[in-house]
């Protein structure tokens, strides 16, 4: 089972600090993917785990500082950036603003203001790349046709949004951002006015239809074979033309799905 947590990469010259916004952050719940006090090292840090998120020193040691650090970073792959800096003149906000940051804030910071910018820069991010890619999607608990018209600003203030950014969905539960896996979700399920996402061990609620997740989430990820449930083809184990058997779950096939979960094999024999 993958970690749902957010992995942050802490690039920071000040080991006291460094250790204190660590702290802070896992006791808010995310993942320190690595702390780094030079670009060399958060160029290692960044390739060899799995990062979400960069927080960045502007001065660090090393001949690199943080923003050329930072572009050099996000050549390799691009993910949300937040500068955490003491260094506020006219021009190094300038060359700040050529790294496209999620965020700038000016030390010494409050722990909250960061987990803010943090909730607020992954948000925006898949936003961000809504409009580059389309891959994104953004659900709010209203009908699908009104959220795609609600503001950003909207949309981060809703208590349950889903936000997909390439292999993850992000859930928005409780103002906190939950990262999945998708290949770690086995199916869905309607009760009433919700929609449940299960996964191997955990179980997440969302305030809205089952065909409203569907139709917004990566084409043919769930597939219907009920009035009531989604599935996940790959976490199939068994089936028959009544049910179908995912991690000791045995869920029925309506009579009026059948035909098209049938579709998606094809038949050799």
């Amino acid at each position: 089972m993958h970690d749902e947590k957010i992995h942050i990469l802490i690039v920071e010259d000040e080991s006291i600090v460094a250790l204190d916004l660590a702290t802070g952050l896992e006791r808010e719940g995310y993942d320190i993917a690595g702390v780094a006090d030079n670009a060399q090292d958060a160029r290692k840090i960044f390739t060899s785990h799995e990062v979400d998120l960069v927080l960045m020193d502007i001065h660090i040691m090393g001949e690199k500082d943080g923003v050329e650090t930072a572009m050099e970073l996000m050549s390799i792959k691009q993910v949300p950036l937040i500068y955490l800096t003491a260094y506020t003149d006219h021009e190094t906000i300038q060359r700040v603003k050529n790294t496209y940051p999620a965020a700038f804030l000016a030390k010494p910071y409050d722990i909250q203001h960061v987990h803010i910018a943090i909730e607020l820069a992954v948000n925006n991010f898949a936003l961000f790349r809504k409009q580059q890619s389309g891959k994104m999607i953004s659900l709010s608990p209203a009908s699908a046709d009104t959220s795609q018209k609600q503001p950003a600003a909207k949309l981060t203030q809703e208590k349950e949004t889903i936000l997909q950014y390439d292999e993850y969905i992000f859930i928005k539960q409780n103002y906190r951002f939950i990262k999945i896996r998708i290949a770690d979700i086995l199916y869905a399920s309607a009760d009433d006015n919700y929609v449940h996402l299960h996964t191997a061990d955990k179980k997440y609620s969302l305030r809205m239809s089952l065909s409203q997740l569907i139709d917004k989430m990566s084409p043919h990820l769930l597939v219907r074979i009920h009035r009531s449930y989604a599935v996940n083809l790959q976490a199939i184990q068994s089936f028959t033309e009544q049910e179908v058997v995912i991690q000791k779950e045995h869920l029925p096939i309506g009579r009026n799905y059948k035909e098209d979960f049938l579709k998606h094999f094809d038949f050799l024999g």
